[in-house]
C-alpha cells in the first residue's frame, strides 16, 4: 500500500491529473489483478449476508415503498429486485435503489471503522444491478466488488467526515463508481469523471443520523448507489465532473472538511498488488449500529452476574468517543431515551440497547424494537439508569491501526442499591474476526436461513446458496438470475406516489446500454 497525500490546490495551480485523488482511485479500479480466493469467498459470504439482512426487511414500510419506486421503471435487460421474480426487471439505477434499501433498512450488515464509518455492503446492490443489466459474468462481478470494498475501506482510512458533520455516504458514492467501472473493464479516464461526479451528488449531512432518525437512515446508501450507477452512465456517454473534486480550490476538502491548510493522507494499494480491504471489514451478528455489537455481547454475559436487575441504582459505559458521542449520552439527544422514539432512533441508543438485551439475554432484530418492547415500565425504568462516558483509551484503540488493538467495545460498571459494583468489558464482538465466534461461511449461510425463514421457500434458498457457492465461475444468465423471489402475496404493494402516475417504460438509451 501507498499513502497519498491529499489536500487543497489553488486552481492557479493546475493540479495534473496523475497526482489527483480521484484519477489514483481510478487506476486502482481499473488495474486487472487477479482477485485472490480469500477475497472470492468473503465476497460471496458478503453477498449472502446482504440477502440475508433483506429478506428479513422485505415487509418493512421503507422497503416496500423503494420497490414500489423500482417497479415503475421497468426496463430491459434490468436487474433484479429482491423478493421479485428474475422476469420482474428494472433500470439498474432504480434496483441499486429498491436493494440498497433493503440491505440497510434493518442495519444488520457489515461494516468498517476507521477514521470515519461505513458499511462496505452498501457498494453490492449498484454494482450487482449494472452487473445484471450489462450481461457481465461472476468474474466481472468479483473485480468489481473488490474494487468497490478496496476504494470504500481507504477512504474510510485516510479521510474523516463525521468531524465535520458529513454523512459516510460521501465515501460511498466514489467506492460505488470505483467498483462499477471495474466490473465493466472501464478506462482511468471514464472512471476518474464518474468518481469525481459520484462525490459531488453524494455529499450530504449526518443530520440523517441525529434527533429524529427517519427511515432515510436506510435511504441514504441506496441514495449513493443509485447516484453512482447515474454517474457511471452519464461520463460513458463522453460528459465530464467537476474536478479536482477533493483537491480543487472551492472543493470538497477546502469548505466541507478541514479546509486549506489541511493534509489527509489516503492508503492505495500500488500497481498489481492485490486488492484484499475486504478482509479487513466485518460483519453484525445483532441487528444494531456496530458499537454495540460487543456490548451486547457484555450484556448477555453480565446479565447473570448482577442478578435481580430491579436492584440497580446506575450503569456507566466506559466507551469510545464515537459510541459516547454517536449512540450515548453524549449525543445529547433525548430521543434517545424516549420510549416512543423511531426504531432507527432506538437503533442508535446504546442506553436502550444495553437495557433491553441486559434483561432479555441477546438481541432480536424485530422483537427488540417492537413498540411495547421499548415501552415496558423495568425497561425504561432501567434504561435510564444508564449513561456513558468517553474514555481516552478506548478512543485510542478504536482508532488504532493494530488489529490486536483495535476496539469497539468498552468497560461497564453497574452500581447496586447496597453500593457494590459488577464490572465488565468487552473490546471486540463475539462475531468479529478475532472474537470468540468469529463468523465464516457457514455462520453467514445460518443468519441467512434464520432471517429467511417462512419469507423466502427453502427451495430458493438452495438456489440462491448454490449460485453464490459458484460466484465466480457464474456466468452472464446465472448471473443475471442472481435473486430470490418470494410469495407475492407478502410483499403487498407499497404506498402511491408520482412515478405511478408517470412510470418509464423502458425508453432507449445509450450510456450504460452500450455495454449490454
Amino acid at each position: 500500500m501507498k499513502q497519498h497525500s491529499v489536500r487543497t490546490h489553488k486552481s492557479a495551480e493546475n493540479l495534473p491529473r496523475p497526482q489527483q485523488l480521484a484519477w489514483k482511485i481510478a487506476e486502482v479500479a481499473a488495474d486487472p489483478v487477479a482477485v485472490e480466493p480469500a477475497v472470492v469467498e468473503m465476497i460471496g459470504n458478503r453477498i449472502i449476508d446482504n440477502a440475508a439482512v433483506a429478506a428479513a426487511s422485505l415487509t418493512r414500510r421503507p422497503v416496500a415503498s423503494a420497490r414500489a419506486q423500482s417497479l415503475a421503471h421497468p426496463f430491459k435487460p434490468g436487474a433484479t429486485v429482491f423478493g421479485l421474480a428474475a422476469d420482474r426487471r428494472v433500470s439498474p439505477e432504480w434496483a441499486a435503489w429498491a436493494n440498497g434499501v433493503a440491505v440497510r433498512e434493518l442495519d444488520f450488515h457489515d461494516t468498517f471503522l476507521a477514521a470515519d464509518y461505513s458499511h462496505p455492503g452498501d457498494n453490492i446492490p449498484p454494482v450487482l444491478a449494472v452487473a445484471q443489466h450489462c450481461r457481465l459474468d461472476g468474474a466481472a462481478l468479483v473485480r468489481g466488488l473488490a474494487a468497490a470494498y478496496e476504494i470504500q475501506v481507504d477512504l474510510v482510512k485516510g479521510i474523516c467526515l463525521h468531524e465535520h458533520k458529513i454523512d459516510h455516504i460521501a465515501h460511498l458514492g466514489p467506492s460505488a463508481a470505483a467498483g462499477i467501472g471495474a466490473a465493466l473493464n472501464l478506462p482511468a479516464e471514464t472512471i476518474y469523471q464518474a468518481v469525481q461526479q459520484a462525490l459531488h451528488v453524494t455529499t450530504t449531512t449526518r443530520q440523517s443520523r441525529k434527533g429524529e432518525i427517519s427511515s432515510w437512515k436506510a435511504y441514504a446508501p441506496a441514495f449513493a448507489g443509485k447516484m453512482a450507477v447515474e454517474a457511471v452512465d452519464r461520463v460513458m456517454r463522453g460528459e465530464g465532473a467537476p474536478s479536482p473534486a477533493w483537491e480543487g480550490e472551492d472543493g470538497f476538502i477546502a469548505w466541507l472538511l478541514s479546509g486549506p491548510k489541511a493534509e489527509y493522507h489516503v492508503p492505495l494499494p500500488e500497481k498489481g498488488e492485490p486488492k484484499r480491504a475486504i478482509l479487513d471489514t466485518y460483519t453484525k451478528e445483532h441487528s444494531a449500529e456496530y458499537q454495540s455489537q460487543a456490548l451486547i455481547d457484555l450484556a448477555r454475559r453480565m446479565g447473570p452476574k448482577i442478578g435481580d436487575l430491579s436492584k440497580v441504582k446506575s450503569i456507566v459505559i466506559h466507551t469510545s468517543h464515537h459510541t459516547h458521542y454517536v449512540i450515548g449520552t453524549g449525543a445529547n439527544d433525548p430521543q434517545k431515551m424516549d420510549p416512543k422514539a423511531s426504531r432507527e432512533t432506538l437503533d442508535h441508543s446504546i442506553m436502550y440497547i444495553f437495557a433491553v438485551a441486559l434483561e432479555d439475554g441477546g438481541w432480536h432484530h424485530e422483537r427488540s424494537y417492537a413498540p411495547e418492547r421499548a415501552n415496558r415500565p423495568e425497561t425504561v425504568a432501567l434504561w435510564h439508569k444508564i449513561s456513558t462516558v468517553e474514555d481516552p483509551e478506548w478512543t485510542r484503540r478504536y482508532h488504532s491501526h493494530d488489529p490486536k488493538e483495535k476496539a469497539f467495545g468498552g468497560r461497564v460498571v453497574v452500581t447496586l442499591a447496597d453500593g457494590s459494583t459488577v464490572t465488565d468489558e468487552l473490546a471486540i464482538a463475539d462475531a468479529h474476526p478475532l472474537g470468540a465466534r468469529p463468523f465464516a461461511r457457514a455462520q453467514y449461510i445460518e443468519k441467512f436461513r434464520t432471517l429467511a425463514e417462512g419469507i423466502v421457500s427453502a427451495a430458493e434458498q438452495e438456489r440462491f446458496l448454490g449460485a453464490v457457492a459458484r460466484l465466480e465461475r457464474l456466468d452472464a444468465n446465472d448471473l443475471a438470475n442472481l435473486n430470490f423471489a418470494v410469495d407475492p402475496a407478502l410483499l403487498g404493494t407499497g404506498a402511491t406516489g408520482i412515478f405511478d402516475w408517470n412510470a418509464s417504460h423502458g425508453e432507449a438509451r445509450s450510456g450504460l446500454s452500450v455495454v449490454a
